[in-house]
């Protein structure tokens, strides 16, 4: 399991959406100086839905390393959701008043997704030597029937 790459990759994917969850996404500076810091998931509670589906995704796509084209199509299907994230986070940093901060954590959806884009390229290079391993094993089945 661990020899592959993919499988680095979406480790690497489950643990930034971890850490992505329990942390503070941004602060606000009130007007009296004071700064509040300010959990993206519980101001805005679909966001954490949508962490929570996408981590539950990555997750998925980590443990079936048996079933090669079930882990690229979650890989994918979690990268794409990660990159609507992204998109999702840089609207509400561009539209965000003069007085909030960000904190560099909002940047772990988008290297997720690279992640998880890696992953399952790395999944259809896998499939493909398989495939091509299974071709020649087949060609020298059957040459070995036209001899006999």
């Amino acid at each position: 399991m661990w020899q592959r790459i993919q499988t680095l990759y979406l480790a690497v994917s489950t643990v930034l959406l971890f850490i992505l969850f329990f942390s503070d996404a941004y602060t606000v500076t009130a007007p009296d100086g004071m700064q509040y810091v300010t959990y993206l998931q519980l101001q805005k509670p679909y966001f954490g839905i949508l962490l929570g589906i996408l981590f539950a995704m990555t997750v998925l796509a980590l443990i079936t390393f048996k079933v090669r084209i079930l882990q690229m199509r979650l890989a994918t299907l979690s990268g794409l959701v990660a990159l609507g994230m992204t998109g999702w986070l840089a609207y509400f940093y561009f539209s965000a008043p003069e007085n909030v901060a960000f904190k560099w954590t909002v940047i772990f959806p988008l290297v997720a997704a690279i992640c998880d884009f890696l992953a399952a390229r790395g999944c259809f290079q896998d499939q493909l030597m398989v495939e091509s391993a299974y071709r020649i094993r087949e060609s020298r089945k059957r040459d070995r029937k036209k001899k006999k």
